[in-house]
This record gives C-alpha cells, sequence and structure tokens, in this order.
C-alpha cells in the first residue's frame, strides 16, 4: 500500500508537533484528572437529583462528602500512603457513583456539570471570602497582642 502525496509531511508534522498527537502519558493524565473533576461535580449533582436512584444518591452524598471534607481515611503527611485515598478511593467511588446513575441521567448530569465548571468564578464571592479571612487574621492578632500585653 504506497502512501498519498503529501502524507509524508503530514506525519512528520504529526511526530514534531505534540498538539497533533494523541499525547503522552502526562497528556492522558491531564484528560483524565479534568474528568475526574468533571464527574465530580456531575456526582454532586446527582446527590440533588431526584430522578437518581435512592442507594446511588446516598453513596453519591458520601463521595461528595468525603472528597470535601478536610479529614482523610489516611492523613496526607503519611509518606506514599497520604495521597493514596485521594488517588484511588475517589476515583472508585465516582466511578460507582456513575455506574449506578441511569447512563442517560448520567449523561444530562454530565452535560450540567461541563456547563458549570466553564461558568467563571464569582468575584464577588473571592472579595467576601478574603475579607473574612483579612478579618479573622485581625482579630487573632488583636487578641494575641492583648493576650501578651497583659
Amino acid at each position: 500500500m504506497v502512501a498519498p502525496p503529501g502524507a509524508g509531511a503530514a506525519i512528520l508534522r504529526a511526530m514534531t508537533n505534540p498538539s497533533q498527537r494523541g499525547g503522552g502519558p502526562s497528556r492522558r493524565l491531564t484528560r483524565w484528572a479534568r474528568q475526574v473533576k468533571t464527574d465530580m461535580l456531575a456526582v454532586w449533582l446527582a446527590a440533588r437529583e431526584p430522578r437518581v436512584p435512592w442507594h446511588a444518591k446516598a453513596l453519591a452524598l458520601l463521595v461528595a462528602g468525603y472528597a470535601l471534607s478536610p479529614i482523610d481515611l489516611i492523613p496526607d503527611f503519611v509518606p506514599l500512603l497520604g495521597y493514596l485515598d485521594d488517588a484511588i478511593l475517589l476515583p472508585l467511588g465516582i466511578l460507582l457513583v456513575v455506574r449506578l446513575v441511569p447512563p442517560a441521567l448520567m449523561a444530562e448530569l454530565r452535560l450540567a456539570a461541563a456547563a458549570m465548571a466553564a461558568r467563571p468564578a464569582s468575584r464577588t464571592a473571592a472579595i467576601v471570602i478574603g475579607c473574612l479571612w483579612a478579618g479573622a487574621v485581625a482579630l487573632g492578632g488583636w487578641l494575641g497582642y492583648r493576650y501578651l500585653a497583659a
């Protein structure tokens, strides 16, 4: 079989330009991480959706709660095992919820999650949160000063 004229140049461009290729392991990992992020948002939406079966909704609430919880099953400071729950348990929980939700409904939830992720963040909320943190730091400094001055 003979390649059409100009095919060699296209193959050479694809070999030298990473954007033309399927990507190496880092690109696949990045795509997978984005998909997990979108699926996590879809799982949170599934926990609030009335059409989701109760057992899938209960598991979705557990997975979303664990993802947002500051308490880990394995503390992050434990070498190598600390991030194991974040790297393995959360994606497995997400996968289980995705399999329990009906496929048509999950596709709808994924679209809604992608639309939510594409929306810009609220600057007003960021300013309010920043002011709350600044107030907490100022209050802590003032209380510390009063304690040490007395």
